[in-house]
């Protein structure tokens, strides 16, 4: 059995170092937020954990290098925490946003709730914090080893040999493991390396927004406080482009502008002078601007991040390889889903072991089937996300349908869940199944606002409200139902 350094984890965390197949040695390619996780939850296990990343240690170097400062943490990101025993680390250092805030072009402010439900929020947490605490507690196991700068050129899948070059020495060295573990991002090698070996049919597609994203900050104020509150996600809907900002324990928020790349009467490649820069915020942003005094040399200086979504498959190569997080499913950030995705491909693959630890084949077959619709579902409701948040905010049919949605959550919290609830506060409910539903659920309110064929008053009696509830859910299940059927014809 591996020593194992002192763990404070739950009884059955470490009943399952009894159990493990420990004599398999582990490879994972990628040591950020989805390979710290699963190389933590790996040695917990009593795997023997070697942990290859090309970037220096984030905890004694800065390396955001323009990728996303904070992410949105939500219950299925904590579900897989949890597993791991640090939830509670990781929300000391999340910063709870109870709704949104959405700025209109005056200036003028408009709160919205998440949820219906009381303590349904998201919260704003450092990425680097949370993957430097992810680190921090993975040091503690001593069958755990994390290699930094060390970059993975090509994986071999007939031998699981994987090269890598020391970014110190700029040499290179071959590492061979039973089972190797692909968590190495959008970019990742090892799913580049199942299409370019030709072993298997892949398939792969990567779809690009015509928009991308830029972020600047609006800094703390003198006396080390938030300059707007920091207890709500905010938003500055614009139609073909849009700017948010979350809150960071510092007193800063991250911004970011999400902006055509050339499209648009506005665009990333037009604004190329401080000039315009300015201009361009002091027409659409005002609020925002005044915030922000070092804008046009972050603009200058920090990258404009393409935005993608990918999907492919398979995810495995027999039983020895298995590619999960970004590397699998890369989404877009429209539902704050991305790192939650991540951190639940953990979850989900720890409960595959459990039930049948030392086949890794079958563990691997199972996992994609249970896993792969739901990434893809969560990959495109983040693309319908987008458009919502930049056009449909606005719209009087849209703020209709959510309010009737909050009252609905509020008077029968157990017996609706709109869509964003489904997606972001159900754990028990994969996102195939929050997309389906919650698909037929709009799409029945729509219809039946744009009819009149039911009332959205605020001063409805309980009584009424359930009236109402009854018909949207049976309208919902008849569009369910004609939607099984359509499949149906078609197969």
């Amino acid at each position: 059995m591996t020593d194992i350094k002192e763990n404070n984890n739950s009884d059955k965390n470490l009943s399952s170092l009894e159990n493990s197949d420990s004599t398999k040695d582990i490879l994972v390619i990628g040591a950020g937020l989805c390979g710290s996780l699963l190389a933590l939850r790996l040695a917990q296990r009593g795997y023997n954990v070697n942990v290859y990343e090309s970037r220096p240690d984030l905890r004694v170097t800065d390396i955001s290098a323009g990728r996303s400062i904070n992410l949105a943490l939500s219950d299925r990101g904590f579900r897989a925490l949890r597993l791991a025993g640090v939830e509670d680390k990781a929300r000391a250092i999340c910063i709870p946003m109870k709704g949104r805030l959405m700025h209109d072009i005056e200036g003028r402010t408009f709160a919205s709730k998440y949820s219906g439900r009381d303590g349904e929020y998201i919260n704003s947490i450092s990425r680097g914090d949370l993957n430097g605490m992810l680190l921090t507690e993975a040091d503690r196991f001593e069958n755990l080893n994390i290699h930094f700068n060390k970059e993975c050129t090509n994986i071999d899948l007939d031998t699981n040999t994987v090269t890598f070059k020391d970014r110190n020495t700029n040499t290179s060295f071959n590492i061979s493991s039973d089972v190797i573990f692909g968590t190495d991002g959008a970019g990742s090698e090892l799913r580049k390396s199942y299409f370019l070996q030709r072993k298997f049919l892949f398939s792969f597609s990567q779809n690009f927004l015509t928009h991308g994203y830029k972020e600047l900050e609006i800094p703390a104020a003198a006396d080390g406080t938030h300059q707007i509150s920091k207890d709500y996600l905010h938003i500055w809907p614009r139609g073909e482009y849009m700017l948010i900002a979350l809150a960071n324990l510092d007193g800063s928020f991250t911004v970011t502008l999400f902006l055509g790349h050339e499209e648009g009467t506005y665009h990333f490649k037009g604004l190329d002078t401080e000039d315009k820069i300015k201009a361009f915020f002091q027409e659409q942003f005002p609020d925002a601007l005044a915030l922000i005094p070092n804008i046009a040399e972050e603009f200058a200086n920090n990258p404009t991040g393409p935005l993608g979504t990918i999907k492919c498959s398979p995810w495995h190569y027999k039983g020895q390889t298995l590619i999960l997080g970004d590397a699998a499913h890369a989404v877009v950030p429209f539902y704050g889903q991305g790192m939650n995705a991540s951190f639940e491909d953990v979850a989900v693959l720890d409960g595959i072991i459990d039930k049948h630890e030392g086949d890794w084949e079958t563990i691997f077959k199972t996992y994609e089937h249970v896993r792969k619709a739901n990434a893809d579902a969560i990959g495109e409701l983040a693309e319908e996300n987008y458009y919502e948040m930049r056009d449909h905010v606005a719209n009087p049919i849209f703020k209709k349908k959510r309010q009737l949605e909050m009252q609905f959550e509020k008077a029968f919290p157990n017996a609706y869940f709109s869509k964003y609830s489904m997606v972001t506060f159900n754990e028990n409910i994969g996102y195939f199944e929050a997309m389906t539903r919650g698909r037929a659920q709009d799409k029945a309110i729509l219809n039946m606002i744009t009819d009149n064929a039911i009332s959205t008053t605020i001063d409805m009696t309980k009584e009424q409200l359930k009236d109402v509830l009854h018909q949207v859910l049976e309208k919902t299940n008849d569009i369910l139902d004609d939607d099984k059927i359509a499949k149906t014809m078609h197969h």
